[in-house]
């Protein structure tokens, strides 16, 4: 259930930078960069604690959220969903 949650989390974050916010490049490299980090875990369906996953989500958020909010909020579900699956 949370990996698909997640899943579901990465689709709408997907969605949301397809619409061309206003964000520099190395935004949304960083984002990119994140989306596949947590897509390999995705796929590895493991439940390591790898907190620098949910550490540079939890980053990005503070560095999107004043600018950004609607990507922010799509970026702390996806925080949340990773913590339900013990990432």
């Amino acid at each position: 259930m949370p990996a698909r949650e997640l899943q579901e989390q990465l689709n709408t974050l997907r969605e949301q930078l397809e619409k061309n916010p206003p964000l520099s490049q190395e935004e949304r490299d960083n984002l990119q960069d994140l989306m596949t980090q947590i897509e390999a875990e995705l796929e590895l369906e493991t439940a390591t604690k790898d907190t620098n996953l949910a550490d540079g989500v939890n980053l990005a958020v503070e560095r999107l959220e004043l600018e950004h909010p609607l990507l922010a909020g799509t970026l702390r579900n996806i925080v949340q969903a990773l913590g339900n699956m013990g990432i």
